[in-house]
């Protein structure tokens, strides 16, 4: 897949200094662990953008996971379905810990979560319930 551009056009990954991965890594976590999955995914898409190698799969499938929470909590399940299987895809190479996110627990939740949605109900309408969204808890 190809790279696509940033919603900031004066983002440069080559312009990066030691500790802007982390820096934005724990803003991404901090963002997600609030509920802010839009913010979150652009923090987490930086850091896809300016990763080469077997790593930048790793930020897709955070990408992924927080668009997938985005889609549920807005109500467009179909989007929400759709980005299920592959945040799991991404992230299951790192299992069960990566960059000390507990990736185990993380995948445990989004599948308790997501499971509505990808194995509907005949007549039930899932609702995102803010009490049991996943967090990036660190180990």
């Amino acid at each position: 897949m190809s790279r696509i551009e940033p919603d900031d056009p004066s983002f440069d990954p080559a312009d990066w200094k030691a500790g802007d991965e982390r820096k934005h890594l724990a803003r991404g976590i901090e963002l997600f662990n609030a509920g802010e999955y839009e913010e979150a995914h652009e923090q987490f898409e930086l850091l896809w953008l300016s990763t080469q190698g077997p790593e930048s799969d790793f930020y897709k499938g955070l990408v992924q996971a927080a668009i997938a929470l985005h889609h549920f909590q807005r109500g467009n399940l179909d989007g929400a379905a759709k980005l299920y299987a592959s945040h799991r895809r991404y992230l299951a190479g790192y299992l069960p810990v990566h960059q000390r996110i507990d990736l185990q627990l993380l995948l445990e939740e989004m599948q308790n979560v997501l499971r509505p949605i990808v194995r509907p109900e005949a007549g039930v309408v899932p609702r995102f319930d803010a009490e049991r969204r996943p967090r990036l808890r660190l180990n």
